[in-house]
């Protein structure tokens, strides 16, 4: 697995005559992992679409190690980028490690059979995310948290150079959303994610885009991008920021609202 260099390129996406992302530019280096944060309707979910090429900028470029991710054939182009989204996927009426096997698909002849590198592949997967034990179980028997981490497994085992994931934390516990977060901090491969919750985000990337009504309102190190003012003026809360003692990253904490606080604003 190796890594490739992102490129969003003042990519301007509509539907319909909505607006949903406006002359949006972001980069990743390979090997980075970068944060997604930002309200709900922010335009963090469709700006990741418009990466794993399932919505088409109406302007601006996608580019993937210098070439637009649109003119890609689809083949090459499932060897380079997996996906892990926030629409339910299909019940799928096979078991877990099928279902991750699924993973191994870009990289196969069409028919052909697992080889050991895929079977080992697959195996080191299931391991990463927690799910061994649930190889032989049926996917369409498990709870949602469950889900999600055999649809990271079967991203992983993609052996893809670009990850995107769409709120990969949503339906894990603490223990499984850091175990999901750590294994993605270790990948030889770029990561694009989109999160929530910013103590996570703070921790585990390199850098943080904060999207607001479609449009980058501000970029760079957790540190430098989220403080109390940016906290009010993004999401209309009160908050602190502080480095963590051990950590060494910034920890966001929310006050409750004050009587009067926001009038005037």
């Amino acid at each position: 697995m190796t890594a490739t260099e992102l490129v969003v390129d003042g990519v301007t996406l509509t539907a319909g005559a909505h607006r949903l992302v406006r002359d949006v530019t972001l980069t990743a280096h390979p090997g980075e992992v970068i944060g997604l944060v930002g309200p709900n309707a922010s335009g963090k979910s469709s700006l990741l679409r418009a990466v794993y090429r399932v919505l088409r900028p109406v302007e601006g470029r996608v580019s993937l190690d210098g070439v637009d991710a649109w003119s890609l054939p689809v083949r090459q182009l499932a060897r380079t980028v997996a996906a892990v989204v926030q629409e339910p996927g299909a019940d799928f009426d096979l078991s877990v490690r099928e279902v991750v096997a699924m993973g191994r698909t870009p990289h196969k002849r069409l028919l052909a059979g697992d080889t050991a590198e895929d079977v080992s592949l697959i195996e080191e997967a299931l391991a990463m995310v927690g799910v061994a034990a649930l190889a032989d179980r049926s996917f369409d028997r498990l709870s949602g948290g469950e889900r999600q981490r055999v649809l990271i497994a079967r991203a992983l085992a993609q052996q893809p150079s670009l990850l995107v994931l769409d709120e990969p934390t949503n339906h894990l516990d603490i223990r499984h959303q850091l175990d999901v977060l750590g294994a993605l901090r270790r990948l030889p491969a770029t990561v694009l994610v989109a999160l929530h919750d910013l103590n996570l985000a703070a921790y585990y990337c390199d850098r943080l885009y904060v999207l607001c009504d479609g449009e980058v309102t501000a970029c760079g190190p957790p540190a430098e991008v989220l403080t109390p003012r940016l906290l009010a003026e993004v999401y209309g809360v009160r908050s602190e920021v502080a480095i963590h003692p051990r950590t060494g990253a910034p920890a966001v904490t929310f006050l409750p609202e004050e009587p009067g606080y926001g009038e005037g604003r």
